[in-house]
């Protein structure tokens, strides 16, 4: 093999393999999983919280109509809030909270990806009749979004807005 085919299939390699490893990151292994050992990577809609810190909590219902039980949050810029998740149904259900355009994003590749299972402080699977929790710091004002990713249950309305104000 001549040098120049080598160089480039070895680096073809290199960058398949950074890819992958990127999307494991984000994809992980478990859902949820390794919360405790992440950064804490400031969002476009906060940071994730410590629940020692959070100065409330409220709970939110999701259920097998596709719905979360309340889908609308105020919150002040600044406050630390303990989110606990209940999942009323039967179903799988996940928390997912971000902007609009990245839940649009990742619901499409979770329709291409059923099965694919990935983590981040602000996102949690909820089994059925069981509970989870995430604190959430809403360091910047603006309405952001939350949703089930679940394939189908976003695209059924399972979605809920977060008003962050001064």
């Amino acid at each position: 093999m001549n040098t120049a085919l080598v160089s480039t299939l070895a680096l073809a390699a290199l960058l398949q393999a950074s890819i992958l490893d990127a999307a494991e990151h984000e994809h992980g292994a478990g859902h949820g999983a390794g919360h405790a050992t992440q950064n804490a990577e400031q969002k476009p809609w906060g940071i994730p919280g410590d629940a020692a810190e959070a100065t409330r909590t409220v709970h939110i219902r999701m259920n097998d109509q596709m719905r979360f039980v309340p889908d609308r949050l105020e919150v002040k810029a600044g406050e630390t809030v303990r989110l606990v998740l209940h999942n009323d149904g039967q179903l799988l259900h996940e928390f997912v909270l971000g902007d609009k355009a990245q839940l649009d994003e990742h619901a499409a590749m979770m329709l291409q990806q059923p099965n694919m299972a990935h983590t981040g402080m602000y996102m949690l699977h909820v089994q059925p009749g069981e509970e989870g929790e995430v604190t959430w710091t809403f360091d910047r004002t603006g309405t952001f979004d939350f949703g089930c990713l679940i394939a189908g249950h976003y695209q059924a309305g399972m979605v809920g807005k977060v008003a962050v104000t001064q």
